[in-house]
C-alpha cells in the first residue's frame, strides 16, 4: 500500500515538473522574441533613417522592451512560486524520505544578461550620433562658483572680471556696494564692456583713467550708449571744451547718468543762485565737477552759513566761490571753526578774508601752528597798510623750509622744536 501511495505521488510530482518545463519554453520564447524584436526594431530604424532619429526615442523604445522583459519575468517567477508550493504541499512524508527536489529550470533557453535599471539602459554612448537640435540644446556646465562673499572666486573664471583687473578697477571697493558684484557677472566684456570703453576713448578720456572711471561708477557699463552720447554733447553745447568735458568725465563719473535735463537743472541752480555770469558758472563745474552730480543739500547748506553766521556779504561769496569752489562743499565745522580763527584770533578782516579764501581750504593745525610761531617771534602782522605784511595767501601755501626762510627769517629746526610744544 505504502509503494503504489509513493509510486501515485511521484507521478503527480513527474506530471507537475513536465508543465514547469512546458510554461519555463513559453516564458523564454516569449522573452527572446521580445528581445529580438525590439532590438531588429532598434538597428533597423538607424539603419533606414541614418541616424537621424533622435536619441530621445531610442530610449523610449528601449524602456519599452525592457517593461515587456520585465512584467514576463515577473509573471513567470509568480507561477513558479505558486507550483513549487503546491508539489510541496502535496508531497508525504514517503516523498520527502525520497529525497528528490524540484530544481527551478533557468537555462532552458538562453537569455541575454540585460540590465534591468532603465536609466542606466538610457545611457548614450559617444560614438552615437544625435541631431543639430540636440547638439544645440546640450549645456556644459561653469566652473563658475553659484555663491561667494567675494568677486576674487570668479575673477579667473569670467573673462569681463579678469579685463576690468587688468584696467584698474579695484572690484574689493565694488563688491562692498549692494548687487553691484552680480551686475559685473552678468555682463559681457565684448557686448557690454567694450563699447562703453570706446565711447570714454572717443570723448577724449585718457585710458589710464578707465580703471579709475569704473571703479568709482560702475553703473556706466549699463547706460545706453545713445543717452551717454547725448549727455557729453549737451555740455559741449553748453559751451564746454572736449578737453574740459574729458576731464570733468575723469574727475565726476556720475555726471555721465545724469539726464540732459537734471544737467540742465543744475547748472541752472548755481547760475541763478550765485547770481554768476554764464562762464564764471562753466570755471566754476570745470574746477569741481562734482557739483553737477553731487548733492545739493551741503551746497545750500555752506552758503547760508556764509551769509548768516560768517557775515560776508553777497558779492563777497560770488569772489570766494570762484576762487575756491570746494568752498561750496567743505565741512560746515571746519568752516565755522578756521573763519573763527582767522578773524578774531588772527584779527583779519572780512574783506582780505574775501580776497584770500585759499585759507577757507586749508588745514585748521597748519593756520595755528604758523600764526603762533609768528606771534611768538613778533611777526604776525597781517594788515597790508603796515609794514613787515604777511599776506594769508603766502601763509597758507608756502611749505615749511620757505615759510621759516622768508616769512618767519628762522631756521627749520628752529620751527620744528616750537611744533613740539604745541
Amino acid at each position: 500500500m505504502a509503494s503504489s501511495c509513493t509510486q501515485l505521488c511521484l507521478q503527480g510530482r513527474h506530471l507537475l515538473r513536465s508543465k514547469a518545463v512546458a510554461r519555463t519554453w513559453q516564458y523564454n520564447t516569449q522573452v527572446r522574441h521580445c528581445i529580438t524584436r525590439g532590438s531588429s526594431k532598434i538597428l533597423n530604424d538607424c539603419s533606414i533613417n541614418n541616424g537621424n532619429h533622435t536619441t530621445t526615442q531610442t530610449r523610449q523604445r528601449w524602456k519599452q522592451h525592457m517593461f515587456c522583459y520585465s512584467d514576463l519575468a515577473t509573471k513567470h517567477l509568480a507561477t513558479e512560486a505558486l507550483e513549487n508550493k503546491n508539489v510541496e504541499e502535496t508531497s508525504t512524508a514517503d516523498v520527502v524520505a525520497y529525497k528528490s527536489p524540484l530544481l527551478p529550470i533557468r537555462d532552458a533557453v538562453s537569455v541575454p544578461n540585460m540590465p534591468l535599471d532603465l536609466d542606466a539602459a538610457a545611457e548614450v554612448s559617444a560614438l552615437e550620433l544625435i541631431s543639430e537640435e540636440e547638439a544645440v540644446s546640450i549645456t556644459v556646465p561653469s566652473d563658475i562658483p553659484p555663491a561667494s562673499i567675494s568677486l576674487k572666486d570668479y575673477v579667473d573664471k569670467s573673462e569681463t572680471l579678469s579685463k576690468l583687473v587688468q584696467l584698474g578697477v579695484d572690484l574689493w571697493k565694488l563688491e562692498q556696494r549692494p548687487n553691484v558684484g552680480s551686475m559685473l557677472l552678468k555682463l559681457d566684456f565684448n557686448t557690454d564692456v567694450a563699447p562703453r570703453l570706446l565711447f570714454l576713448k572717443d570723448i577724449g578720456v585718457d585710458e589710464s583713467r578707465f580703471g579709475h572711471i569704473i571703479t568709482q561708477n560702475p553703473f556706466v557699463l549699463t547706460e545706453n550708449l545713445e543717452n551717454l552720447h547725448s549727455r557729453v554733447n549737451f555740455l559741449k553745447s553748453q559751451k564746454f571744451s572736449s578737453e574740459i568735458v574729458a576731464s570733468m568725465v575723469s574727475r565726476a563719473p556720475y555726471i555721465l547718468n545724469f539726464t540732459v535735463k537734471r544737467l540742465d537743472n543744475r547748472l541752472g541752480f548755481y547760475q541763478q543762485t550765485l547770481k554768476l555770469s554764464a562762464s564764471n558758472t562753466r570755471h566754476i563745474l570745470a574746477r569741481l565737477p562734482r557739483l553737477l552730480c553731487g548733492s545739493l543739500e551741503p551746497v545750500k547748506e555752506n552758503l547760508k552759513v556764509c551769509k548768516m553766521e560768517l557775515g560776508f556779504k553777497e558779492n563777497e561769496i560770488q569772489h570766494i566761490v570762484i576762487t575756491v569752489p570746494k568752498v561750496l562743499t567743505a565741512n560746515k565745522r571746519k568752516l565755522t571753526q578756521i573763519f573763527d580763527f582767522v578773524h578774531n584770533t588772527m584779527k583779519v578782516p572780512h574783506d582780505l578774508i574775501a580776497k584770500f579764501p585759499q585759507v577757507l581750504n586749508c588745514r585748521f593745525m597748519r593756520i595755528r601752528e604758523r600764526h603762533q610761531f609768528l606771534e611768538y617771534l613778533g611777526k604776525a602782522q597781517y594788515n597790508p597798510d603796515l609794514p613787515n605784511y604777511i599776506s594769508l595767501e603766502r601763509l597758507v601755501i608756502m611749505p615749511n623750509h620757505i615759510f621759516c626762510t622768508e616769512l618767519a627769517l628762522a631756521k627749520s629746526a628752529d620751527f620744528s622744536l616750537f611744533q613740539k610744544t604745541l
